[in-house]
């Protein structure tokens, strides 16, 4: 009796390597089910070796350009599994839905870790925990009540979130048990929705009116970029908090900076509209700003998620039944993200692993 030969799979992962997205462990089981192969594809003969696999190739795992011309070789294409967090525009995302390939994302691999570091923010600026860290260490700490002139409870507050993919709906239960009042604000999404995930339908300016601590956590498309201009960071409460988290193109940063140096705001910033940030940025003389390099989503732990949710997904896909683990890119919403890869991202731009 012959057997049936594995479907091949092409690894093209940059920036993510093999090492980093698979556990040895995971990686035994994906190189038992399938036949991966690695091209080079900064190289003209990985290149030429991808193309030429592609034609018979049940999936890609990567990021690498397939615009039409390409997919249209690819008879026996099933999947497409992005693995750095973002769709990004160099797909034919419309080309791949006609095909029945599905196009995935590993977004809901940094969910969970992107809102605990989250909630860790939020709570550091309510508490003023790293400000308090700061002047222990030149000697200028405040004692008891005095060291709490402007701390806030999270218990039965007023909180927001900008956003409720993947990364809100993370957040929104690991604040659960502090009994606040949730406000959301997501157009895409229906009201009943957000009620059944037990937070409450917001307007933007309703929620920014009524928020002592806001959570931004939306993507980027041309509606949400400089979404929080001056005009709408004015909404907040004075000494209202803010928690960047998702994009730095949702803020106006100069205006962010101008209502945190007056100390209107108290602000918590993990992604910046160029990384490395400046060494002469005005963020790193900003006292009533915690300052965090990009690092939310970027943990061990959800980088093995990766490799295990392509595993499984592939594993499904090959059995005839749908993903479950990663997400389905939306033929809807897909071309409407502005996302851009880290390769892209370092000195110029910003964007999160993926919310």
């Amino acid at each position: 009796m012959t057997s049936t030969p594995s479907p091949l799979v092409l690894l093209a992962p940059a920036p993510q390597s093999r090492d980093v997205i698979f556990t040895p462990d995971t990686w035994r089981l994906m190189q038992q089910t399938f036949t991966v192969i690695e091209p080079d594809l900064t190289t003209t003969a990985g290149t030429e070796q991808f193309d030429e696999l592609l034609p018979i190739a049940f999936a890609v795992v990567g990021q690498p350009d397939l615009p039409r011309e390409r997919l249209e070789t690819a008879r026996e294409l099933r999947a497409v599994c992005n693995v750095e967090g973002n769709f990004f525009p160099n797909v034919d995302y419309k080309t791949c839905a006609d095909r029945g390939v599905y196009v995935l994302g590993c977004g809901p691999a940094y969910a969970q870790p992107v809102a605990e570091y989250g909630l860790g923010l939020g709570l550091d600026i309510a508490r003023g925990i790293s400000r308090a860290d700061r002047l222990f260490r030149v000697g200028d700490e405040q004692y008891t009540a005095a060291g709490n002139a402007d701390a806030m409870l999270l218990r039965r507050a007023d909180i927001g979130l900008i956003g409720f993919g993947n990364l809100g709906r993370a957040l929104a239960r690991l604040l659960a048990p502090f009994d606040a009042t949730i406000r959301v604000h997501d157009p895409w999404l229906p009201d009943a929705v957000l009620r059944d995930a037990g937070v409450q339908p917001s307007g933007l300016e309703e929620l920014l009116t009524h928020s002592k601590l806001v959570f931004v956590l939306a993507t980027i498309t041309d509606e949400s970029t400089q979404l929080l201009d001056a005009a709408r960071l004015d909404l907040l409460p004075d000494k209202a908090r803010l928690v960047l988290l998702s994009r730095a193109a949702a803020a106006d940063f100069d205006a962010l900076y101008e209502r945190i140096a007056s100390g209107r705001l108290i602000a918590a910033i993990d992604v910046w509209p160029t990384e490395p940030m400046p060494a002469d940025d005005a963020a790193r003389g900003l006292d009533g700003a915690t300052l965090s390099a990009h690092r939310a989503g970027g943990i061990r732990e959800a980088f093995h998620d990766i490799g295990a949710m392509v595993l499984d997904d592939l594993t499904l896909i090959r059995r005839g039944l749908p993903p479950a683990r990663m997400q389905v890119a939306a033929r809807e919403l897909v071309t409407r993200y502005r996302s851009r890869p880290v390769s892209e991202v370092l000195g110029t731009t910003s964007d999160d692993e993926g919310s």
